[in-house]
């Protein structure tokens, strides 16, 4: 009897450790969270949007192997503030980064802290743009301000500043992909922030991608000559590609005593002066005026923007294409998103800030083959302030009750959630700047844009975006009233869920129904 019992205990002893070998084994692993954040990418430059000006396959390549959102918007159209939005998981009144003149918090709650909590390594390679050097990252290395196209500078975690030569999008792809390979601990799983500056003013494209749209003669958007008849704001913003694009700054003409060409190396300014000197020479022979002057001022615009974006698309090609030869693929999140929208002469601008739709409304796509299926098309509205709780759900860390946003990960599963958010709220603050644009807030529903606009002048306005999407017809004064009082009263909710107060106090001096 004693010799069963023991072959029966070995035998229990073997079965519980080869069970334990297999739950090792097939244990999941924690899913790297790898974000790629661009600057200033409009959807209109995106071909898995539709463009008409650019193919962009390696965007289109996550989009197609994972999710692409369609209503994907921010709360704050302007660089810093979207930081920390998708840091923070706040809106910008929360977090206190209403714009870039104010220095980012870095001591308050953010997703990375969190993450590295559980056992993540974190890192963010780039554009930072915070004021304050970053916190709760076991990595970082970042430009000083907007950073510099050409040979940029990087603040280092020793305290110092050294500058690389090269091209930034090249450059900061690479640093990436050496952190990946060289510096992170394989041990643990990464959530790694690759901060790309373009294609951000004033639009330097490497010296590859010169030519690239020499033979493209980019469509001016119908809405080019907007009058902006009834929309106070638009008639007193400074973003016109026509009137306010600089010639030496943005449109390279006579630059010479500019600093990004005092950054360049030899090779770098033979090829920048090959290139524009005898477009220069010849647009000066020309004499422009009128129309055909601002037609081609948007045509040098789009041709620089676009050169941008391309060489922004490769180096994330080159970054997915790291990721596939090491096996990295299956098991992470790769999210690649802009801090805002842009206008690409739509209205006749150029830059960002407004509520309407084509710097409201944020490109956002995903892939994580353990989660998402190839294809997935989301059609929900999501913001910004739903990147952190989305991370921290995905690796298994609570959320914060103090994140405004909403895990995007029921959307990732083709889920439904009945008590998904049905409206939009955003806020701008910066004003008066360079730009001019007016301080305002507002609601997003599927149908109407409901804004706010305060500061120099008080007034509302109102676009029904199903009969009017370009928004080039003010109705808040021709609109029905029971319309109208349903958009405040869905104002007011989200206000309140929101905890605006600076909205709120001026809604509760409204006289008007």
């Amino acid at each position: 009897m004693k010799k069963y019992i023991v072959k029966a205990f070995a035998f229990g002893i073997l079965a519980f450790s080869f069970s334990a070998f297999n739950q090792k084994k097939i244990a999941p692993t924690r899913p790297n969270i790898l974000i790629i954040f661009s600057d200033d990418h409009a959807l209109q430059a995106i071909s898995a949007y539709g463009s008409p000006h650019i193919k962009t396959p390696n965007i289109d390549r996550i989009a197609k192997d994972g999710a692409i959102f369609r209503n994907m918007f921010c709360t704050n159209s302007i660089c810093g503030p979207s930081r920390a939005t998708l840091l923070t998981g706040k809106f910008s009144h929360k977090n206190g980064h209403i714009n870039n003149k104010t220095k980012f918090d870095t001591n308050q709650d953010i997703f990375p802290k969190h993450l590295q909590e559980a056992g993540y390594e974190t890192g963010w390679i780039g554009k930072w743009h915070l004021v304050n050097l970053p916190k709760y990252f076991n990595y970082w290395s970042i430009l000083p301000g907007q950073g510099s196209y050409y040979n940029p500078d990087f603040i280092e975690m020793d305290g110092q500043t050294r500058r690389q030569e090269g091209y930034a999008s090249d450059i900061i792809a690479g640093r990436a992909i050496d952190w990946l390979q060289n510096k992170h601990d394989t041990a643990k799983p990464f959530c790694l922030i690759i901060g790309q500056n373009a294609p951000h003013r004033t639009w330097l494209p490497d010296t590859a991608d010169l030519h690239a749209f020499d033979a493209v003669k980019f469509k001016m958007p119908g809405t080019f000559y907007d009058t902006y008849k009834g929309r106070i704001a638009a008639q007193k913003q400074k973003m016109h590609i026509a009137k306010d694009l600089r010639m030496d700054y943005d449109l390279k003409v006579d630059d010479n005593a500019l600093l990004h060409k005092k950054r360049m190396n030899e090779a770098q300014l033979k090829a920048y002066n090959a290139y524009y000197e005898p477009l220069n020479e010849q647009f000066k022979k020309q004499n422009l005026t009128g129309k055909a002057l601002d037609e081609w001022k948007f045509q040098r615009y789009m041709h620089d923007y676009m050169a941008c974006v391309k060489s922004l698309d490769r180096n994330i090609g080159r970054v997915l294409d790291y990721l596939d030869k090491n096996g990295l693929s299956e098991n992470t999140l790769i999210v690649y998103a802009s801090d805002q929208g842009f206008y690409l002469g739509e209205h006749g601008w150029f830059d960002k800030r407004f509520m309407y739709e084509e710097s409201f409304h944020v490109p956002l796509v995903m892939t994580y083959p353990k989660l998402i299926k190839k294809g997935t098309i989301v059609n929900s509205f999501a913001q910004n302030i739903d990147f952190a709780p989305t991370f921290l759900e995905l690796a298994g860390v609570s959320i914060p009750n103090e994140i405004q946003g909403k895990s995007l990960l029921p959307l990732l599963k083709n889920q439904k959630p009945a008590s998904w958010r049905k409206s939009l709220y955003y806020h701008y603050y910066e004003y008066p700047d360079e730009h001019n644009t007016m301080p305002h807030f507002g609601v997003r529903t599927d149908r109407y844009k409901l804004i706010r606009f305060y500061d120099d002048g008080d007034f509302w306005e109102l676009y029904d975006l199903k009969n009017d999407p370009k928004e080039l017809k003010n109705i808040y004064a021709s609109a029905p009233k029971a319309t109208i009082t349903s958009l405040k009263q869905e104002l007011q909710r989200l206000i309140v869920e929101y905890d605006d107060k600076e909205a709120a106090d001026i809604l509760a001096k409204e006289t008007r129904p």
